[in-house]
């Protein structure tokens, strides 16, 4: 045992299934994720990362490490970066979960997206990948990939809302007003389908992304979590909620930092930069998608702190921490559905 990992049989396993896999191992559980653990493994070879679903009791839909490791190996060879995916194991009895092998990517990765100790124009050529990246999650051609049915046809927001509203439920520990009201005005102002189904990442934000040690380049997206096939304004209003956010390490946004000045982009430059590079004339009633987005984490966060009161968060400590801001998100929320044009 390693980590919270039995080495050993996952050791066993992979010498069996995965090719050129030998031990001893050992292993190093990656801290501050609140989903699936993950883990770097040490061979004698070389180093391999596992990320597996939780234990205890989980949500129907949540921690699918299956669908994660299913939409990775479907990216390989796309303009979207990601780690390359090895093996998937949907065993329970190896490991007491499915987990899956993908390779270590030994990049640079930010928690803070003021980029402390860097120059305006390495900040300005990160968010300009950032941008990058985003568009080409969203012009992969899902059919070609393989991923026309990686998620369901109709509406994305009035399945997600309703998901969303559901997971929230189940996990609530109290009250909140906000969060109610926030649930009906999404329930009664979803946008009528335009037609854009795309795949989205679902958490797409500057943490999530792992950079080359001697430049900008994105050498992978992490966390496919809750990707699906959905509209792609909704990983767009996730880096502009993100960015709203405070700047301390639990809000891990940009709230009152003077962003010209250390080489950062505005909201606008973020969107019309994306809104360029996919060919679009610019995006109506972005207040909606920007609500939705805050709805989206404050359930997930409160999800977050049910398993941390439960026992079987990754992190219980951060996890509560991590819960102390859900009520943050739904008035912002509300806030936003206020300002839509």
């Amino acid at each position: 045992m390693s980590a919270g990992l039995d080495t050993n049989a996952a050791a066993a396993w992979l010498k069996d299934h995965l090719p050129g896999f030998d031990g001893p191992v050992s292993a190093t559980k990656f801290s501050g994720g609140q989903s699936n653990p993950t883990y770097l493994l040490h061979t004698p070879a070389r180093n391999y990362v596992l990320r597996r679903k939780p234990p205890g009791v989980l949500l129907k839909s949540a921690h699918a490490v299956e669908r994660e490791f299913r939409v990775q190996r479907a990216l390989e060879g796309s303009d979207v970066p990601i780690a390359k995916m090895h093996i998937l194991c949907e065993d329970d009895s190896v490991i007491g979960s499915p987990f899956y092998i993908m390779d270590e990517v030994q990049g640079r990765n930010f928690d803070s997206p003021s980029l402390p100790g860097m120059t305006p124009p390495e900040r300005g050529a990160l968010i300009d990948e950032m941008n990058r990246v985003l568009a080409a999650i969203h012009d992969v051609d899902i059919t070609a990939a393989g991923l026309a049915d990686y998620g369901p046809t109709g509406n994305y927001y009035r399945r997600q809302v309703d998901r969303w509203s559901k997971q929230y439920t189940a996990t609530q520990t109290g009250d909140l007003p906000d969060m109610v009201a926030l649930m009906r005005w999404l329930d009664g102002n979803i946008p009528p389908d335009d037609g854009q189904r795309r795949l989205v990442h679902g958490d797409y934000r500057l943490d999530n992304l792992l950079f080359a040690k001697d430049g900008p380049r994105c050498l992978a997206v992490l966390d496919w979590e809750l990707s699906t096939i959905g509209h792609p304004y909704a990983d767009l209003a996730a880096v502009i909620m993100q960015w709203s956010m405070p700047a301390t390490r639990e809000g891990r946004g940009l709230a009152g930092v003077d962003r010209a000045a250390l080489g950062l982009w505005s909201d606008q430059q973020f969107i019309d930069s994306y809104c360029a590079r996919r060919g679009l004339d610019g995006i109506d009633s972005f207040g909606f998608y920007l609500a939705f987005c805050y709805f989206r984490m404050a359930a997930i966060l409160q999800g977050v702190k049910k398993r941390a009161l439960d026992g079987n968060a990754s992190d219980p400590e951060r996890g509560l921490q991590l819960g102390q801001y859900v009520p943050q998100f739904a008035r912002a929320g509300i806030d936003a559905a206020k300002g839509i044009s």
